[in-house]
């Protein structure tokens, strides 16, 4: 008898934009239907329904014990590094006999640029598919921001990374919560550089109230500057990239192939102004849809580790 091949745990941030809950919940039902034979569920850490703790559930009471956890992110912020081992930690606690491989955050990968260049030429309206049509456009990558500077500096990596080769004039970086420059400082910095022709691109996956607060503040930016032409992108989407990547990162889990970055964490390195994060106990977030009576339910605080 062969053993089956471990289920698989999707984990969301989750948002308090229903539209954009509902994407991460279609996204996770697509996964399930592209691939029958293999038990998918998702949550989220916090803000959205379903909790993580019941999607845990949902797949001990269809008899897994054995899954890999992906994180339905980006960068390696303190939500991967952190949040969702120690809810990691806590289902094992409430569900005894569980074991799980974690894996690793999406970005930057090459499908997903492939993605972010074809919403730039959809917000160019298919006018700068070549270097050459590409040599007038600044793009400015707006990330979600953080207070973690490994996962600022992973954004800087994605917008080099999508202007290598492309022929586009510069790819600039800004955030919209937590972290400098925001995005109406990064549009002054892209015309200092000399941009008269800028698109907007959100680094997200799906919709939500932090993508829909940069195309606010590009709207408003753009309102003031006239003489500068400013386009909004779209978000990455539900796009079929997207749901390859995710079982790249279910492969890798389940082989034990995984690279995540520790260089820089500020976990395990004292890096100048985050001292104190070094060797931080990790507790996982309180999610109010999670009443925590499964098995026990305490938090249970855990050494960073990853």
């Amino acid at each position: 008898m062969t053993t089956p091949a471990p289920a698989l745990l999707i984990a969301g941030h989750g948002t308090r934009d229903e539209a954009g809950a509902e994407a991460f919940r279609d996204f996770v039902r697509e996964l399930g239907r592209r691939h029958p034979d293999l038990p998918v569920a998702g949550g989220f850490i916090e803000l959205s329904p379903p909790p993580l703790g019941e999607a845990v559930a949902e797949l001990v009471g269809r008899g897994v014990r054995r899954f890999a956890a992906v994180p339905l992110m980006l960068v390696s912020a303190g939500h991967a590094k952190g949040d969702i081992p120690a809810a990691l930690a806590r289902e094992k606690e409430r569900h005894p006999g569980i074991s799980y491989t974690y894996g690793r955050p999406l970005g930057p990968h090459p499908s997903l640029l492939a993605v972010l260049e074809r919403r730039l030429d959809e917000a160019l309206g298919g006018t700068a598919r070549t270097p050459e049509d590409r040599a007038d456009v600044t793009v400015l990558l707006v990330g979600r921001g953080s207070t973690d500077p490994d996962a600022n500096a992973e954004v800087h990596k994605a917008a080099r990374l999508l202007w290598e080769g492309r022929g586009y004039a510069g790819v600039e970086t800004a955030f919209v919560s937590l972290a400098a420059p925001d995005v109406p400082s990064g549009l002054d910095r892209c015309v200092k550089l000399g941009a008269r022709r800028i698109v907007v691109l959100p680094y997200f996956l799906f919709t939500g109230i932090l993508p829909d607060r940069v195309r606010q503040q590009t709207e408003g930016w753009a309102a003031a500057h006239p003489d500068v032409e400013v386009r909004s992108a779209d978000v990455i989407g539900p796009e079929p990239e997207l749901l390859d990547l995710v079982m790249e990162r279910y492969e890798e889990a389940v082989r034990g192939d995984l690279r995540m970055n520790c260089d820089s964490c500020v976990y395990r390195i004292a890096m100048p102004g985050f001292e104190d994060k070094v060797g931080l106990p990790q507790q996982p977030h309180f999610h109010p849809d999670d009443d925590g009576h499964h098995h026990g339910g305490h938090s249970h605080s855990h050494s960073h580790a990853h």
